[in-house]
């Protein structure tokens, strides 16, 4: 008797997509900024102040994992939570869809996880914290670099107070916004809206928690943008500093749309075009773009290594399943 063959399994098509997004958005990228300049660029930043780049990174990363660790609930080691971090920043860079890290690092964690819930609500409010901060590094980034010739910053202050106010009014409605719909039921979107304020409601239990993590989530980010300064100096790029944490950081938020491969291409693009208007080169843009990209690829490396070398707890019991 036969045994028939298990089918190949096939690659997610929304991979390929975005795959194809990424290289689409690299070709236009090389189509209209010399590749030339872009090298020449990258080959002005040292190999050591990539390292410590590199190193930097994954201190900060270190922090970012702590933060997370915070919202979760006990049960689980720094780490654990460091490990299944890094595990998650290999994810994001190769899975497909918005939150393929954060499910990951879930995944690995949950068998020592005192409570379930805590840390499927936990890893929710910390995306959702970080992609707060960002906004916030943003709005004051823009409001400190902003200079006369770019029009009138009336505009730009009340993006600013309504940005504050948005996330003031989101906190503070969420408490009695949970309890009126702990009482309803609906569809898929209803749930995920419930889900969501039900986070936002646990966060604003606890504002103490709260302003911590987020106070965590702009220091790392800030962290990285300093990285990003230092590669701009190292390559002569003349553009104010408080430039690039507007610009860097509004692209990392268009970079978490789900159309590219963990943000490659697009991030650059979108860097390029923010730091223009303040008279930044874009081929030295895009280049410290691409040597950035590299931090980040390495640092998934890491990830994935440290995973090989000291699997978690999940996967250990997954593959005893395997072999029984």
């Amino acid at each position: 008797m036969s045994v028939a063959a298990k089918p190949a399994r096939k690659i997610p098509v929304i991979w390929l997509v975005r795959v194809g997004v990424s290289a689409v958005v690299l070709a236009l990228i090389f189509y209209f900024v010399p590749f030339k300049q872009v090298w020449a660029t990258a080959r002005a930043l040292s190999p050591a102040l990539w390292l410590a780049a590199l190193a930097l990174f994954l201190i900060g990363h270190a922090a970012a994992a702590a933060k997370w660790r915070l919202l979760i609930g006990p049960g689980i080691g720094f780490a654990a939570a460091f490990r299944a971090h890094l595990a998650g920043l290999a994810a994001n860079l190769a899975l497909p869809g918005v939150a393929g890290g954060d499910v990951v690092r879930a995944g690995l964690v949950m068998p020592q996880a005192h409570d379930k819930a805590q840390l499927a609500i936990g890893s929710v409010a910390d995306r959702l914290l970080d992609t707060v901060g960002l906004l916030l590094i943003a709005l004051v980034g823009a409001y400190v670099a902003w200079r006369p010739e770019l029009g009138d910053p009336q505009a730009l202050r009340l993006l600013m107070l309504a940005g504050v106010a948005a996330v003031i009014i989101g906190f503070a409605v969420a408490i009695p916004l949970d309890h009126a719909l702990a009482r309803r039921s609906g569809g898929k979107i209803f749930k995920l809206l419930a889900r969501v304020v039900a986070v936002l409601a646990d966060l604003a239990r606890t504002p103490g928690l709260l302003l911590a993590c987020l106070a965590i989530s702009m220091a790392v980010q800030c962290l990285f943008i300093l990285i990003n300064v230092a590669f701009a100096q190292a390559a002569h790029v003349e553009a104010p500093t408080a430039a690039w944490f507007y610009a860097w950081s509004t692209a990392k938020i268009i970079a978490i749309a789900p159309i590219s491969l963990g943000g490659l291409g697009v991030r650059e693009a979108s860097m390029a075009a923010l730091m223009k208007p303040f008279g930044a080169d874009p081929a030295q843009v895009v280049a410290i773009g691409l040597v950035w990209q590299t931090v980040l690829y390495a640092s998934g490396l890491i990830g994935f290594l440290v995973q090989l070398r000291w699997p978690s707890p999940k996967l250990t019991k997954l593959e005893q399943v395997h072999e029984g």
